[in-house]
């Protein structure tokens, strides 16, 4: 039995509740916010027994094995090494930091505790992806060459995302999906080209085209208006789409084949979502944690590093005024 802990109160946390609760061996022992009747609140609507404003606390509760941290993005790393530190191990909702510098310092400190730690890439353990990363790594579509992919929704406003003190942007938000479906296919980058537009200091819609040694990503995201939400990947005999809401797709197509099943008759892949989505993601983790693994081999720190890698390349590459 996995016990946890949830360390904030959003709107992404109850939804993780609900398929955590569907699985197996898992419970929910005890909640953190900064507001105490929120918190208390969020504890009742939910069922968790325990409710309370003082992290410490809760960190130090002999009955929480794995804490999952949903605060803001800049609260990660200090929250994230904090649990660490109290023999906890963690799994940090994406982003895992606002640099790689600050991911590496939670593997460092996961290494140091000898805990788990995982961000939660929840797309990487959807069954739809799973299964179009095994129809390409069988050669399907021949080796790939290009990923297409954008996310852009002007809905459901987070304020965080647009907040600078809170290291709000809007690629390490909703870009970030689209980044690790290149970084899946292709590989990390070689060199990156990319523009956005900044309100206070925060990206709120940026493009960007990632060179990789075999191919190129092509990737957009906003919070201001709708992109495209669907995405592609290409390669020497054909491709496959992945329907909108890509990050969380349930079902793709598959245009290889006959000229028929490339052009008119398309494949059709389907993995319906059961729940909000999150319960392969979880299984996956209480089974690596059974296992005594410290990291999981399908969403490791190399490949979390590299991520952020390509993110701070690519916002780097934006805030430089275009010659």
């Amino acid at each position: 039995m996995a016990r946890w802990g949830i360390v904030g109160t959003g709107g992404i946390s109850a939804r993780l509740l609900a398929d955590l609760r569907a699985t197996p061996g898992s419970a929910v022992t005890a909640v953190w916010g900064r507001d105490e009747l929120r918190t208390r609140e969020f504890a009742a609507a939910h069922g968790i027994e325990t409710s309370t404003i003082d992290r410490a606390a809760l960190l130090a509760r002999e009955d929480v094995d794995i804490v999952y941290i949903a605060t803001p993005a800049h609260t990660h790393r200090a929250i994230a090494i904090e649990a660490l530190e109290a023999g906890k191990h963690v799994l940090v909702e994406k982003p895992m930091a606002t640099s790689a510098r600050d991911v590496e310092d939670i593997f460092d400190a996961a290494a140091r505790a000898d805990r788990f730690a995982m961000e939660a890439m929840w797309m990487r353990f959807n069954p739809l992806h799973v299964d179009i990363r095994g129809r390409i790594e069988s050669g399907e579509i021949g080796a790939p060459t290009g990923v297409r992919a954008s996310f852009g929704t002007p809905f459901f406003p987070r304020p965080r995302v647009q907040r600078p003190e809170q290291g709000g942007s809007s690629l390490l938000d909703r870009g970030i999906y689209a980044v690790t479906l290149g970084h899946w296919f292709l590989g990390e980058p070689s060199s990156v080209h990319a523009q956005a537009t900044f309100v206070d200091g925060v990206d709120v819609r940026g493009h960007a085209t990632l060179e990789h040694e075999r191919g190129f990503t092509q990737i957009a995201w906003s919070s201001m208006e709708f992109l495209d939400l669907s995405a592609a990947v290409a390669g020497e005999h054909g491709w496959i789409s992945i329907d909108p809401m890509f990050w969380a797709g349930s079902s793709a197509k598959v245009h290889a084949g006959s000229m028929e099943r490339i052009f008119q008759a398309p494949g059709a892949v389907g993995h319906p979502r059961v729940g909000n989505g999150y319960g392969p993601m979880l299984r996956s983790v209480e089974d690596a944690l059974s296992a005594g693994m410290r990291q999981h081999p399908a969403h490791d720190a190399p490949a979390t590093i590299a991520v952020a890698r390509t993110l701070d390349l690519i916002l780097g590459a934006a805030a430089r005024p275009t010659p």
